[in-house]
């Protein structure tokens, strides 16, 4: 198991943060992210806390690092596709603080992959510009920490290491010592599928440094069209970051066509016809 740890601020308030998270997707860094589905959202009516399930479709393409260490054909014809992410959020907007919980949910037995993240308020010295239709203030004195804490944990062979491991205590137990040389194999076994799993993990740090640079980036780019055009002005950058990657027809028809066996058509306009 590998954990990957980062603290980041971004000098805006925490109620811009927070929408701007939900907002997020399309972005010009995170132009594999195909939709986002809302799967569930309440507000606890004791706590006051806003509770968000979403999940997120998403190209997804396994490293070639790891493709090497995986048994020919594990991968698929192409080793590529989508994968779904699945995310839970919750919301204190009166303490100023926001956790999240991402989890990938293909590829878990070769690598999975939980994402943990804290935003915080934090009051500052000095006042910041305030983003148009969040406060009734002119100015603002706060910035927001995140906090991003990842775990990478393969099993890749470790079911048949155990199936391994049983088999051989079984041979101990009826064949004595004539079989000594089975805990030696499972032993050197366990060293080999131990380090393949070691490497899998770190690619998946590696991977997730600049993951976190480009959300970063992603967040701070929705931030800017917050601070410059309010909703409206994030709702259209959403709609060309979107054109921009899958065309004017959005990503819903791509991915469905895709789902079914079926390749895109280009379409004529009517004066053609």
């Amino acid at each position: 198991m590998k954990f990957f740890e980062n603290v980041f601020t971004y000098d805006y308030s925490f109620p811009a943060v927070s929408l701007a998270y939900f907002l997020r997707y399309p972005n010009p860094y995170s132009r594999h992210v195909l939709t986002t589905d809302v799967i569930d959202r309440y507000v606890d009516p004791k706590t006051e806390r806003l509770h968000t399930t979403r999940l997120h479709l998403k190209k997804s393409k396994v490293p070639s690092g790891i493709l090497k260490l995986l048994p020919k054909g594990m991968g698929g014809s192409d080793h590529s596709g989508q994968s779904y992410i699945l995310e839970n959020t919750v919301v204190d907007a009166k303490e100023g603080w926001m956790e999240t919980e991402s989890r990938n949910m293909e590829w878990t037995g070769i690598l999975s992959v939980v994402e943990k993240q804290v935003y915080q308020r934090q009051s500052i010295e000095g006042a910041l510009e305030n983003l148009q239709g969040l406060s009734l203030d002119d100015k603002i004195s706060e910035q927001t920490t995140v906090k991003t804490t990842v775990t990478f944990r393969s099993r890749l062979g470790q079911g048949k290491l155990l199936g391994n491991k049983k088999r051989a205590e079984h041979s101990v137990d009826h064949a004595g010592d004539a079989d000594e040389e089975a805990p030696k194999k499972g032993f050197f076994s366990s060293l080999s599928t131990a380090g393949i799993q070691r490497t899998i993990e770190l690619i998946g740090v590696n991977r997730t440094r600049d993951a976190v640079l480009k959300s970063k980036q992603g967040m701070n780019v929705v931030l800017e069209r917050l601070r410059n055009g309010g909703i409206v002005g994030v709702l259209e950058g959403m709609r060309q970051d979107r054109e921009a990657a899958f065309g004017g027809e959005g990503p819903w028809k791509r991915v469905w066509l895709r789902g079914n066996g079926l390749k895109d058509h280009a379409h004529m306009d009517d004066d053609d016809n």
